[in-house]
Formats: C-alpha cells, sequence, structure tokens
C-alpha cells in the first residue's frame, strides 16, 4: 500500500541572473525596510540601487550576526523601532544568517522579548506578528529563502532554538545567482556542504516523501559534480547559478521534512567550538550515511540516484568528496574529545532533529567509532 504523504510550499521563486530587478515589483509599492550586512560596500551599493528603484526604504538594519543569537536580535529589533511606521514588507538581502534575522523582526517587530518568550515556551504564537518577507539570498547553502524557519541561538545559555511558524515562509524569494559570484572561497565551500547537508539530511528522515526527494537528489548530485571545480573558479557564473539551484532545490528539500542527525550534532560543535556551520553540519554525513545503509528500502532506492547501487561504495566516496575539499570527517579534528563526541551523538539522537532520523542509536554509534 503507497503511503500517505504530503508537500506544501507556498514561496513564490523567481531565478536567474539579472532576477533582482524585480525586486520593485515585489515591493510593489508597499513601506518596507531593508535588513543587511554592515560590512561590506557591495551591500551598501545593492542597498542603495533597491532604493532607487523602488523608493526610500523606512530604515535600513545592518545589526546582522553569522548565527543570529539573542543579543545580537535584541540590537537589530531595537534597530527597527527607528522605523517611522511599521513596515508592509521586509527586504532580506544577504545570506541565511540576514534571512533568519528578518524572520525574527517579522515574528516580534522592534520587541525582541516577545519572540525570546515564544521560543522558551512562555507564550504561544497568537502572540507573534507575521510581516511579509521578501528574501533575496546572496549565498548558496541555506536555502533559508524557501523555509519557514530560522535559527535562534542563546549563546549565554548555550542553548540553540528553531523559530518555526507557518507564516515565516517569505512571501517570495528572488534567486539572482550574480550576486553569489563575490563570495569568498570559505564561505563558499561551508555553504556548499551545508546544501549537501540539506538534501541528504531530508533522504534518511522519517517526513520524507517522493516531492523532497526528488528535490534532494537533484541537489546533492549537482553539488557534488560542481563545488569542486566552482572553489577552483568561483567567478564562474554558470557553476555559481548551478549551485545556487541546488541550494534552493535542497531548501525546496527539508523545506518539508526538517533536518536530521547530522544537524542536530552540528549544533554542539558550533555552541561549544565555534565550529562554521556549513562545516559543522556536514563532515559527518559519511559515518552518518554508513550508519542508515540498509535500514529503509525507499531511503537506500533514493540513496543510490545519488551514489549508485553499492551504497558503501556511496559512503566512501562521499568521505573521500568532503576531505577532498579540505575538510576533516574526524570530530576529535574539531577539538572534540572522543568520549564529547559520544555524548554528544547521543544527545543529538534525542534532540528535535534527531528524532528525524531513520537510523538507529547502536549503528550511529559504531558508524562514528
Amino acid at each position: 500500500m503507497t503511503q500517505l504523504w504530503r508537500y506544501t510550499n507556498p514561496v513564490e521563486i523567481t531565478f536567474g541572473i539579472g532576477a533582482i530587478g524585480e525586486l520593485k515589483q515585489k515591493i510593489a509599492g508597499r513601506n518596507y525596510c531593508i535588513v543587511t550586512y554592515g560590512d561590506n560596500p557591495s551591500f551598501v551599493d545593492l542597498a542603495r540601487k533597491i532604493e532607487h528603484d523602488a523608493g526610500p526604504a523606512l530604515v535600513t538594519i545592518r545589526d546582522v550576526e553569522p548565527n543570529p543569537s539573542f543579543i545580537g536580535l535584541r540590537v537589530a529589533c531595537a534597530s527597527l523601532s527607528a522605523s517611522p511606521k511599521e513596515p508592509e514588507v521586509i527586504v532580506a538581502l544577504g545570506g541565511g544568517s540576514v534571512i533568519d534575522t528578518v524572520k525574527v523582526l517579522a515574528a516580534t517587530g522592534s520587541d525582541f522579548s516577545r519572540v525570546q518568550a515564544y521560543l522558551e515556551g512562555r507564550a504561544g504564537p497568537e502572540t507573534l506578528s507575521s510581516t511579509p518577507i521578501i528574501a533575496v539570498p546572496t549565498t548558496s547553502g541555506t536555502g533559508s529563502e524557501v523555509t519557514c524557519w530560522a535559527t535562534v541561538w542563546d549563546t549565554e545559555a548555550k542553548k540553540k532554538y528553531s523559530l518555526a511558524r507557518p507564516n515565516l515562509y517569505p512571501e517570495c524569494a528572488i534567486l539572482d545567482p550574480a550576486l553569489t559570484v563575490g563570495v569568498p572561497k570559505s564561505l563558499t565551500l561551508s555553504t556548499g556542504l551545508d546544501a549537501l547537508s540539506h538534501a541528504l539530511e531530508s533522504i534518511w528522515n522519517v517526513n520524507a516523501n517522493p516531492v523532497s526527494a526528488n528535490h534532494a537528489v537533484f541537489a546533492a548530485s549537482e553539488v557534488l559534480e560542481v563545488l569542486p571545480s566552482l572553489l577552483d573558479n568561483l567567478d564562474d557564473v554558470e557553476k555559481r547559478s548551478r549551485i545556487a539551484r541546488a541550494s534552493m532545490s535542497a531548501g525546496l528539500a527539508f523545506s518539508n521534512t526538517k533536518t536530521a542527525l547530522a544537524h542536530s550534532l552540528s549544533y554542539y560543535l558550533t555552541l561549544h567550538h565555534g565550529t562554521v556551520h556549513g562545516i559543522a553540519c556536514s563532515f559527518s554525513l559519511p559515518a552518518v550515511m554508513r550508519s542508515v545503509i540498509g535500514r529503509d528500502a525507499n531511503c537506500d532506492a533514493v540513496l543510490k540516484r545519488i551514489f549508485g547501487t553499492d551504497l558503501n561504495r556511496g559512503a566512501d566516496n562521499l568521505e573521500a568528496f568532503i576531505t577532498g575539499l579540505g575538510v576533516s570527517t574526524k570530530a576529535t579534528d574539531y577539538g572534540v574529545a572522543q568520549k564529547d563526541w559520544v555524548d554528544a551523538i547521543e544527545d543529538a539522537l534525542v534532540g528535535e532533529r534527531g528524532r528525524n532520523f531513520i537510523g538507529t542509536r547502536e549503528a550511529v554509534l559504531a558508524a562514528a567509532a
């Protein structure tokens, strides 16, 4: 009997070189604010161009951290209070950290305490707002432009939260691969691996379905084929376009499944060892893949579309791919003691994302040994 499944994604997507020219039409005369980076002249110029085309923004917010935290988000929310009126739409111009920051602003306005209370379980969703979002990603990896959640970090308490509400899907996403051409090699690498992790994590997942699987197969196959050569030629617009589309497809996959064990493990490395997210969530992929082989016929069938019929060899090839990019697949190389890593695996398996994983504790611990 065919298993019941569902797939939905409400984001309108505009993709292609020059797609940012559609932004004025998407703003459609509404009062808007821009959220972007403050330490890069190219983003200053882009924000100015947007205002030239669409009219002045109510306010431009540049208080964005690489990993949005309670502390930094309070500052961003305070910056929003400088707006002379409530924005009717918020434009997110940047990578995943910018888009995640915008989702928090869309849910809470200038008062961060509302989102904090919700994340900590002290208030219900009725306390949150939902200002429309236009996402213009400038990196290829997070897929945040087509998901309804944002990762939020309480760095003081060493906790990670996910702000997840159906009304936080962006109204539309404008993906212009030309905006990613200036992304440096290290960020191109980590975001590309993030996209690969999103794709694979959506496959060994209790929420996987045929539509998410098709997106995941395309995304993973493209990253595996294109990322190494892109890293050798960062100005190749065609390869940038392929990775941007792969990242978007991975986002469309895990927008319905969420992530699984590798991401659950990554939070420990990021919080306690400062490991960059894209590396933290991808270095364990070969071990996680080995642990899941033979566990589920549907999962195996999807993985074979990417790695071929011999999945054990496929896991070896995946490890060679990652190490070939200069990324270690050993937790101890990131400053983690073996005992602490075993403890982190135990904790990750019972976490929200770990519970999405179809594998077993015993198989994961054996693969990670």
